[in-house]
């Protein structure tokens, strides 16, 4: 048997107002249409819910044994309704932001400020994504909105704010011969060729053309490099570059979340700056994602 709530609502506003009339009026159906949906509901339970006469309208003993059931099951219908609607509307609430790590450089604090100024009711959630993944959970949907550094894969699928571009430095072990060799330099840095023969800590396969772009593919004149070690964390770069597996490239403002316990870093001559983004998806139209970006974009030009 397949009772719909529509008949249950249908029959407990009949069994109230005791009159198919008003009933009929009060869920705003015409009276023919009530009357056929209740004769259809007595004939799925095979039995009849209302003696009707010209006079009178009344329950019948199966009637007034359904009615209490009926008004619990459209009660807790109700209940999930509004559930339902609470939890879209805490969805269209919240933002999930991803990131590989932690942004840094004021620019969390200074985007939750202009989002809660353009959406008071914003929820931003932050998402810690593996460096595995490129998009910090923007390919799988996982995020929202995120912190990405450029290049990404599949860079169509995306639109984003370029919010930081700065220099890329080595990190090295304190006692490794090109740290001397910087501390000796006018500008305190190395050449990229000078790095050449070093094994280099990579990005797990998984990162694609973000992988390439901190090992300086585009800078080796197709000298393939030597692999050291793979990374997936700050917390592993810094344990690598320690134990001497390796020297890996980092932008400039994640250098302190390296460089510590024996482990420093110095400019590198010869390679393109890093550019940090906020990007999501381009198909993804929902105002929050749009005023996040639109706040990215104006902190990225320095205007209010």
């Amino acid at each position: 048997m397949d009772v719909h709530g529509r008949d249950l609502r249908y029959f407990a506003a009949v069994a109230e107002e005791l009159n198919f009339t008003r009933a009929a009026e009060r869920l705003f159906v015409s009276q023919p249409a009530l009357s056929k949906q209740i004769r259809m509901l007595e004939k799925q339970l095979g039995a009849e819910l209302f003696h009707r006469d010209r006079r009178a309208v009344r329950l019948t003993a199966v009637g007034e044994a359904l009615l209490p059931h009926a008004r619990e099951l459209l009660a807790a219908w109700q209940a999930a309704e509004a559930a339902v609607a609470e939890a879209r509307a805490a969805e269209r609430r919240t933002l999930v932001i991803g990131m590989s790590t932690s942004p840094g450089r004021g620019l969390l604090p200074a985007l939750r400020t202009r989002l809660f100024s353009r959406c008071p009711d914003a929820r931003p959630v932050l998402r810690q994504v593996n460096w595995a993944d490129p998009s910090a959970g923007l390919a799988d949907g996982s995020s929202d909105v995120a912190f990405v550094w450029l290049p990404l894969p599949d860079a169509d699928r995306y639109r984003y704010a370029v919010v930081a571009e700065e220099p890329r430095l080595v990190a090295l072990p304190h006692g490794h011969p090109l740290a001397a060799r910087a501390a000796t330099d006018r500008e305190g840095a190395v050449d990229f060729t000078d790095l050449l023969d070093q094994p280099f800590l990579a990005l797990p396969p998984q990162a694609g053309p973000l992988r390439d772009y901190w090992l300086a593919l585009d800078s080796r004149a197709g000298r393939a490099p030597r692999i050291g070690g793979v990374v997936a964390s700050a917390e592993e770069t810094h344990e690598a570059v320690a134990n001497g597996q390796g020297v890996a490239l980092l932008a400039t403002g994640n250098a302190p979340l390296v460089t510590r316990d024996g482990v420093i870093a110095v400019p590198v001559r010869g390679i393109s700056p890093s550019q940090l983004a906020v990007a999501a998806r381009r198909d993804d139209e929902r105002p929050l994602v749009r005023a996040y970006l639109a706040e990215a974009a104006k902190v990225a030009a320095g205007t209010s």
